[in-house]
């Protein structure tokens, strides 16, 4: 019989489901913040499907998407140039145009914050001991089963990242401040943002984290395991192996208040944005995704999900109890199509989107849902033009003139 993983792969498998543990004996790291790069492949038109062989995705023009068309959401379309209030719940449409909004712009008449950077391995993780996939590789469809993708070329690799927290001049040590999570770190464009809103009395005095991938992207890669997988796993990694450093390495509190503690991220960032809420509400209650990655991206293949992250929109939200989930969420008119070999009904980022918003509507969740027109995966304009508002969405609610106390 075929093998369809690495021989190295099930130990390293069996290892990821071990109690884990907090991370220890790790060394800080002062090295100048870097300009993110970006992991996302560029938007693509799905290629025709060839039988034999792993593949990787063809590039080509996708599909302009009509937020009118039959099957979408009702929206409410907004005049060029606006972006929705901060206190509405429901779905809207904006652009063309993305003109950035004042506040993603560095303002230097107030007060600036300072950012503490750290480093963290694999050799430390009792959650993600690292793994790869062969640079070049993809993988190939199961023939009996469309929906699940054959990977034999992951294998274990040890990972490094970096770590960056942003903390405002108005933080009072000692405090345990509210926070939010970013995936994909860095993340300058969030870290300018909330110190603009914190001086405008727009957002709490919070701290702003920013953590770097494991690397790679997709299937079989650490990103894709950490992210794509539908579970708690990965929140856990960032309430036990994460949050305890920066605590630590920054000389910082955070609330354990779980309405003062907000995830985000953008592609498959976005997707475990969500999912971190999702499986620990008790940890995390506030989500901010662009182009979520709401696609069946799950690696390894999960029977009891099959679809991956398509069956929050499928299944679990549909016919699971509310959570108490404020989410914010954004998808391009230009997202993703198909991008790679799937041809599963389950890798169209745009309907992904609106279905992820039909369902959290049909629950009475509070959401935001934002199609942007003239945008494209994960589109920066997109992003500076609706940042502040994103932000100020999820915190709607929470306490943003008392001062934290020893009580959060």
């Amino acid at each position: 019989m075929k093998r369809l993983l690495h021989p190295a792969i099930p130990a390293l498998l069996a290892t990821l489901l071990a109690i884990p543990a907090l991370a220890q004996n790790q060394n800080q790291d002062q090295t100048p913040i870097q300009p993110p790069k970006s992991v996302h492949a560029p938007a693509q038109r799905p290629p025709k499907i060839h039988p034999v062989g792993p593949r990787l995705a063809i590039r080509h023009p996708v599909p302009v998407r009509n937020p009118h068309a039959p099957g979408m959401v009702a929206a409410k379309e907004l005049p060029n140039g606006h972006v929705p209030p901060p206190s509405a719940d429901g779905n809207f449409i904006i652009g063309p145009t993305h003109k950035p909004a004042p506040a993603t712009l560095h303002n230097p008449h107030v007060p600036q914050g300072r950012v503490c950077t750290f480093t963290m391995n694999s050799a430390h993780s009792r959650y993600y001991p690292g793994i790869a996939r062969t640079p070049g590789t993809f993988g190939h469809p199961d023939p009996h089963n469309p929906a699940r993708l054959i990977v034999t070329t992951s294998h274990p690799h040890p990972w490094t990242r970096h770590v960056w927290v942003y903390i405002p001049s108005q933080y009072q040590p000692g405090t345990p401040a509210p926070f939010i999570v970013g995936q994909d770190g860095p993340d300058p464009l969030l870290f300018t943002t909330v110190n603009n809103l914190i001086a405008e009395h727009r957002l709490p005095v919070m701290l702003a984290i920013s953590i770097q991938n494991g690397g790679g992207d997709a299937q079989g890669s650490e990103r894709g395991l950490e992210y794509d997988t539908v579970s708690g796993r990965y929140a856990e990694f960032v309430q036990n192996e994460v949050l305890p450093r920066v605590a630590s390495t920054c000389h910082v509190r955070l609330t354990t208040n779980p309405n003062g503690r907000a995830t985000m991220g953008g592609s498959s960032g976005g997707a475990a944005a969500f999912i971190m809420a999702w499986f620990h509400p008790d940890l995390f209650r506030r989500v901010l995704t662009y182009s979520g990655t709401y696609v069946n991206q799950q690696w390894p293949w999960n029977p009891y999900i099959p679809g991956g992250a398509w069956d929050l929109h499928s299944m679990l939200i549909p016919h699971s109890p509310r959570k108490p989930i404020r989410v914010w969420m954004e998808v391009g008119d230009r997202d993703l199509y198909y991008p790679n070999v799937m041809r599963d009904g389950m890798h169209d980022w745009v309907l992904a989107n609106e279905d992820m918003a039909k369902a959290l509507a049909a629950k009475h969740y509070h959401y935001q849902f934002v199609f942007a027109r003239n945008a494209h995966h994960v589109d920066y304009a997109v992003k500076q033009q609706t940042l502040p508002e994103a932000l100020e969405y999820i915190w709607h609610g929470y306490p943003i003139h008392s001062t934290p106390t020893k009580s959060k």
